[in-house]
């Protein structure tokens, strides 16, 4: 599996990000019936729930990492991941488990 990268967006909408640390997991869950974006991913954390979305607009998607849209075919229903870096109201993860390979 090449590595994945992707940033969670709309943490403020949530929990905020002040709470998470390098190297937390996260699970990613598509949610096709989302009103706004039939791409959406969400992000949750075991004990949270969700705390976010992938980002998905050229707005929210920090550095190189991948929108929703070009993820969302990369991962089965459920995936999972990790934080690899903080940002200011957001984080970048990448996929540890992409739902698809069984790895």
């Amino acid at each position: 599996m090449s590595k994945k990268y992707f940033t969670i967006a709309g943490c403020n909408h949530y929990y905020g990000n002040e709470y998470m640390k390098k190297g937390m997991k996260v699970k990613l869950v598509k949610e096709p019936d989302n009103e706004y974006d039939q791409e959406a991913i969400q992000v949750k954390i075991k004990g949270l729930g969700k705390v976010g979305y992938v980002a998905n607009s050229s707005y929210t998607v920090k550095g190189k990492s991948m929108s929703a849209g070009r993820l969302y075919d990369k991962i089965g229903k459920k995936a999972k991941a990790k934080i690899v870096f903080i940002l200011d109201g957001s984080a970048i993860c990448e996929v540890t488990y992409d739902g698809l390979s069984g790895k």
